[in-house]
């Protein structure tokens, strides 16, 4: 997945950059996994507290105290943020409880948000995943990686 998203931002001269929670930067390392990465990802942002997503990104303090960290409004601030501070055509964001602890009956281990941000539209997709905590991450990916080549594909049709 992760080849054909490089080719396609290649292909449209489009960068791109990730705001990871949960992930800890893993979907912008299977990135970097491919030669030619470095033509389309110039930077990449980790921000696993709340104050890292706020202060670098600009995720609002307001969202984060009513809807808290992991939220489809947090998702979506934290990938305009990132476009917006790598000057980035295209940001991936990443936020979730991979556990094992953390859940609640309201949030359970495994609920992501990931995030897609295209040329100044936002998607946000909510997933469950199964598993323990590598497995909640390494899905967490997969499908970050395949929700950014459908959105960068959906708008170029």
């Amino acid at each position: 997945m992760e080849e054909k998203l490089v080719q396609l931002l290649i292909e449209k001269k489009l960068k791109i950059t990730t705001a990871e929670s949960c992930t800890g930067g893993l979907v912008a390392a299977t990135i970097v996994n491919v030669p030619g990465a470095s033509c389309v990802l110039e930077e990449a942002y980790i921000t696993y507290a709340n104050r890292a997503k706020r202060e670098l990104l600009g995720v609002k303090k307001k969202t984060l105290k009513k809807h808290g960290a992991v939220s489809k409004k947090t998702a979506r601030q934290m990938a305009k943020g990132a476009a917006w501070l790598a000057d980035a055509d295209v940001a991936i964001s990443v936020t979730g409880i991979a556990g094992p602890d953390g859940g609640t009956k309201e949030k359970p281990v495994g609920l992501v948000y990931i995030g897609c941000y295209v040329n100044g539209k936002t998607k946000v997709l909510e997933c469950h995943f199964d598993g323990d905590r590598l497995a909640v991450r390494k899905q967490t990916v997969a499908t970050a990686l395949a929700f950014a080549l459908d959105c960068v594909n959906a708008s170029f049709d």
